[in-house]
Protein backbone atom coordinates (compact mmCIF):
# COMPACT_ATOMS: atom_id res chain seq x y z
CA UNK A 1 0.00 0.00 0.00
CA UNK A 2 1.44 3.40 -0.75
CA UNK A 3 2.36 5.62 1.72
CA UNK A 4 1.19 9.10 2.05
CA UNK A 5 5.04 10.16 0.83
CA UNK A 6 4.08 8.53 -2.18
CA UNK A 7 0.82 10.24 -2.82
CA UNK A 8 2.42 13.57 -1.75
CA UNK A 9 5.53 13.21 -4.22
CA UNK A 10 2.83 11.83 -7.35
CA UNK A 11 1.01 15.04 -6.90
CA UNK A 12 3.71 17.29 -6.87
CA UNK A 13 5.34 15.75 -9.89
CA UNK A 14 2.04 16.29 -11.36
CA UNK A 15 1.27 20.13 -10.21
CA UNK A 16 5.12 20.53 -11.28
CA UNK A 17 4.36 19.32 -14.93
CA UNK A 18 0.95 21.40 -14.90
CA UNK A 19 2.95 24.72 -13.99
CA UNK A 20 5.34 23.81 -16.88
CA UNK A 21 3.02 23.27 -19.52
CA UNK A 22 1.34 26.45 -18.83
CA UNK A 23 4.48 28.95 -19.13
CA UNK A 24 5.06 27.31 -22.34
CA UNK A 25 1.39 28.02 -23.77
CA UNK A 26 2.17 31.89 -23.29
CA UNK A 27 5.55 31.95 -25.65
CA UNK A 28 4.60 33.64 -28.68
CA UNK A 29 6.67 35.29 -31.63
CA UNK A 30 5.84 37.97 -33.61
CA UNK A 31 6.94 37.13 -37.79
CA UNK A 32 6.03 38.75 -41.43
CA UNK A 33 2.49 37.95 -42.71
CA UNK A 34 3.25 35.74 -45.50
CA UNK A 35 0.17 37.66 -47.26
CA UNK A 36 2.03 41.03 -47.52
CA UNK A 37 3.96 41.92 -50.26
CA UNK A 38 8.22 41.88 -50.13
CA UNK A 39 7.98 45.74 -51.10
CA UNK A 40 5.64 46.43 -47.91
CA UNK A 41 8.00 43.68 -45.89
CA UNK A 42 11.07 45.39 -46.87
CA UNK A 43 9.50 49.17 -45.86
CA UNK A 44 8.94 47.36 -42.78
CA UNK A 45 12.11 46.10 -42.03
CA UNK A 46 14.20 49.06 -42.73
CA UNK A 47 11.77 50.54 -40.45
CA UNK A 48 12.27 47.83 -37.49
CA UNK A 49 16.19 47.69 -37.79
CA UNK A 50 16.01 51.78 -38.20
CA UNK A 51 13.86 54.18 -36.38
CA UNK A 52 12.67 51.14 -34.69
CA UNK A 53 15.28 49.85 -32.56
CA UNK A 54 15.91 46.45 -33.08
CA UNK A 55 18.93 44.51 -33.29
CA UNK A 56 19.35 43.30 -36.81
CA UNK A 57 23.29 42.26 -36.69
CA UNK A 58 21.84 38.63 -36.70
CA UNK A 59 20.37 38.88 -40.16
CA UNK A 60 23.91 40.29 -41.71
CA UNK A 61 26.17 38.58 -43.82
CA UNK A 62 27.75 35.43 -41.99
CA UNK A 63 25.85 35.61 -39.21
CA UNK A 64 23.45 32.69 -37.88
CA UNK A 65 20.04 34.03 -39.12
CA UNK A 66 21.38 35.47 -42.23
CA UNK A 67 20.28 32.05 -44.07
CA UNK A 68 17.50 31.94 -45.54
CA UNK A 69 18.16 35.12 -47.33
CA UNK A 70 14.63 36.26 -48.26
CA UNK A 71 13.45 39.29 -47.24
CA UNK A 72 10.42 37.47 -45.75
CA UNK A 73 12.91 35.68 -43.46
CA UNK A 74 14.89 38.98 -42.58
CA UNK A 75 11.80 40.63 -41.35
CA UNK A 76 10.53 38.10 -39.44
CA UNK A 77 13.36 37.65 -37.36
CA UNK A 78 13.46 41.61 -37.10
CA UNK A 79 9.90 41.98 -36.39
CA UNK A 80 9.97 39.57 -33.89
CA UNK A 81 13.46 41.13 -31.84
CA UNK A 82 11.80 44.48 -32.24
CA UNK A 83 8.35 43.18 -30.51
CA UNK A 84 10.41 40.97 -27.92
CA UNK A 85 12.28 43.79 -26.69
CA UNK A 86 9.68 46.54 -26.68
CA UNK A 87 6.10 45.17 -26.09
CA UNK A 88 6.65 45.45 -22.26
CA UNK A 89 6.97 49.18 -23.55
CA UNK A 90 4.01 49.78 -25.51
CA UNK A 91 5.52 47.90 -28.52
CA UNK A 92 3.27 45.83 -30.79
CA UNK A 93 3.35 43.51 -33.56
CA UNK A 94 1.72 45.26 -36.26
CA UNK A 95 4.17 46.65 -38.78
CA UNK A 96 1.41 48.35 -40.64
CA UNK A 97 -0.47 45.22 -40.82
CA UNK A 98 3.09 42.78 -42.24
CA UNK A 99 3.32 41.04 -38.99
CA UNK A 100 1.43 38.42 -37.54
CA UNK A 101 1.50 36.74 -33.88
CA UNK A 102 2.57 33.21 -33.76
CA UNK A 103 3.22 30.30 -30.75
CA UNK A 104 4.88 28.21 -33.48
CA UNK A 105 8.68 29.30 -33.01
CA UNK A 106 10.27 30.38 -35.87
CA UNK A 107 13.94 29.16 -34.69
CA UNK A 108 15.41 27.15 -37.04
CA UNK A 109 19.41 25.57 -36.89
CA UNK A 110 21.31 28.24 -35.37
CA UNK A 111 19.18 30.98 -35.51
CA UNK A 112 17.31 31.67 -32.31
CA UNK A 113 14.34 33.39 -32.29
CA UNK A 114 13.90 35.05 -28.49
CA UNK A 115 10.61 34.90 -26.97
CA UNK A 116 10.43 37.15 -23.74
CA UNK A 117 7.13 35.79 -21.02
Amino acid sequence: MPSALHWTLLALCLVSSVFHNADAQFREWCIADEQTPDDELLKALDWACGKGGADCSKIQVNQPCYHPNTIKDHASYAFNNYYQKFKHKGGTCYFNSAAIITDLDPSHNSCKFESVP
